[in-house]
């Protein structure tokens, strides 16, 4: 009996073996299924909306591409098309020409189009609302020419350097970057004053780099300053012409109190003079400790930049005119909107300009809530809803899945912005997710989102398997396992959706492309280090892929995951 009990655990155990694998991403067994039923098409297997993101470009070149784009989906998202960047122009004047003509392929197609986006901080027209704050190097205010400024940057931090751009000629050591006692942002210059000598400039910063000027215009020199106790200190003004330096100008008496003030100071640039540079002799026979910030130097003749109330009064109709502006062209075409995208960074914050820095090289990031605050997403859904209140309008976000904090933030605004009425119907959750998302969030995720009562709706759905994730490995093959685990996540996320969102909350599955080749992750540069991904439902040649097979089991499935 013994043998025979060990001869069953054996065949039980080799069953196991082939009919599961250790599944390392979930910590358990899962069983790699059947995924061969590739009938479509995929809109035939729902009762809610089934999409796919597409170009143009390549659905009016690429007909196999743009064959499964009408088979398999009933509604489309523009990759691009429609975003801010795509169809404001640097003056900020609109073009609709490429968007108008997908629109039109897709409508003569029996495609619906779903509108993606009209409140984002990446892919903007940055220069033209830049200049509309005085952020720009041409109109909407004068450009300041100092360097550094506000002394935000400390990449070196010496004694030599405290801030970027800034060097110390006298009293090293003395000069050192502080987060208190600021004026405006984060950082200040604190400048100990030891009272060993009356000489100003023994104690002297100046600006490392000659600022170019141009010869007959007039220019403000302005800097905020204070000190432990009440005191005057110096400014120089060094002139340049060409690569000989000219006489020092020496701007003395300037006053210093307990609290910041602004010390104002004009210099008419002399004919011949092309440069200057800026330096502050801080020396005194007194002990005191002085904060600096805030340094301008500026062309007189220029519209100052604004501040305050008139900054957010300029933002806030700049995205007004646009939401009107889309939504009036579109109007009675377009039926739902993503209104805003992004709105929080990875910590549950809201975006601002220190949590959504602006990469090397971007020139397309505008973070719109930086300027408005969180009230910015409650006035874009009522602009929009104003437009037309019978819209379908959502908030969109990714990693719902992977950041609990990011979640609970979204969700808390979502129904906020519910409970005020201002228009918001919908939730979106982008998904561009690994393999390895634990599933457990996936569920809570959606038992989160539809919470709020509104349309849940996964908008930019794609899976990578390579295992770097984000960082890919190079070289990396999908093997016919990864793709049958692909396809198992595919089916756990359709699945999951229609178990935890009711049917009158299901705003539909968007999947975000065609192919895995023209896929948003297999960029230009991974390409060429051969660092690919395989993350959609069809391959390289537009075979369906087991995630498609997976995908239809899931909506299939009646909430069975």
């Amino acid at each position: 009996m013994k043998r025979y009990k060990l001869f069953y655990l054996a065949i039980v155990a080799l069953a196991l073996a082939t009919g599961c694998k250790k599944d390392s991403q979930n910590g358990g067994f899962e069983n790699d299924g059947d995924f061969t039923d590739f009938t479509g098409p995929l809109k035939s297997s729902a009762d809610f909306p089934i999409g796919i993101a597409a170009e143009y470009g390549l659905s009016t070149t690429n007909q196999k591409y743009w064959d499964i784009v009408k088979a398999e989906a009933g509604n489309i998202t523009f990759g691009n098309e429609l975003k801010n960047g795509s169809i404001v122009r640097a003056d900020g004047s609109y073009d609709f020409t490429m968007a108008d003509n997908f629109y039109n392929l897709a409508k003569n197609a029996g495609l619906e189009v779903f509108g993606h986006t009209l409140v984002w901080h990446s892919q903007q027209r940055a220069s033209y609302y830049n200049n509309l704050v005085g952020g720009g190097s041409t109109g909407g205010g004068a450009t300041n020419l100092a360097i550094n400024p506000g002394f935000e940057t400390t990449t070196i931090g010496t004694a030599a350097e405290p801030a970027d751009g800034w060097s110390v000629l006298n009293g090293s050591g003395q000069f050192t970057s502080v987060t208190t006692n600021t004026n405006s942002g984060s950082k200040a210059i604190q400048v100990v004053v030891p009272g060993t000598s009356p000489d100003a400039w023994r104690l002297q910063m100046i600006t490392k780099a000659q600022i170019p000027v141009t010869a007959g215009k007039t220019y403000n020199i302005s800097y905020y300053i204070k000190g432990t106790t009440n005191t005057s200190v110096q400014i120089e003004i060094r002139p340049y012409k060409g690569a000989t330096a000219d006489a020092v100008i020496y701007r003395g008496g300037k006053p210093v109190t307990t609290n910041y003030a602004r010390v104002l100071d004009t210099y008419t640039v002399p004919a011949d003079v092309t440069a200057i540079q800026l330096a502050f002799d801080l020396g005194s026979s007194t002990a005191n400790t002085l904060y600096l910030d805030d340094v301008s130097i500026m062309d007189a003749a220029a519209v100052p930049p604004p501040t305050g109330p008139a900054i957010v009064a300029i933002v806030d109709n700049a995205m007004k005119s646009h939401i009107e502006t889309v939504l009036n062209h579109y109007k009675g075409k377009i039926k739902g909107w993503d209104v805003i995208n992004e709105p929080f960074a990875e910590t549950g914050e809201l975006r601002n300009n220190t949590n959504t820095p602006t990469p090397s090289g971007r020139t397309d990031i505008f973070v719109w809530q930086n300027y408005l605050g969180k009230d910015y997403a409650a006035k874009a859904f009522q602009y929009a809803k104003a437009v037309d209140p019978s819209l379908d309008l959502y908030m969109n976000d990714f990693n719902l899945e992977s950041s609990t904090a990011k979640l609970d933030a979204f969700v808390a605004m979502a129904k906020e912005l519910k409970a005020a009425n201002t228009g918001i119907t919908g939730v979106g959750t982008q998904m561009h997710m690994l393999i390895s998302t634990p599933y457990a969030n996936i569920i809570s995720m959606m038992q989160k989102l539809a919470s709020t009562g509104l349309k849940v709706k996964i908008t930019e759905l794609d899976m990578r398997i390579n295992p770097g994730g984000p960082n890919p490995q190079a070289g990396f093959k999908a093997s016919a396992y990864d793709l049958r685990l692909q396809a198992a996540m595919y089916k756990f996320v359709v699945a999951t959706y229609l178990k935890y969102v009711p049917p009158a909350q299901r705003g539909g599955i968007t999947i975000w492309g065609v192919d895995d080749t023209s896929s948003w992750l297999n960029s230009s540069t991974n390409v060429t280090e051969n660092k690919l991904d395989y993350p959609l439902l069809f391959d390289k040649d537009f075979n369906k892929k087991p995630a498609y097979a997976g995908f239809k089991q899931g909506l299939l499935s009646n909430g069975q995951n």
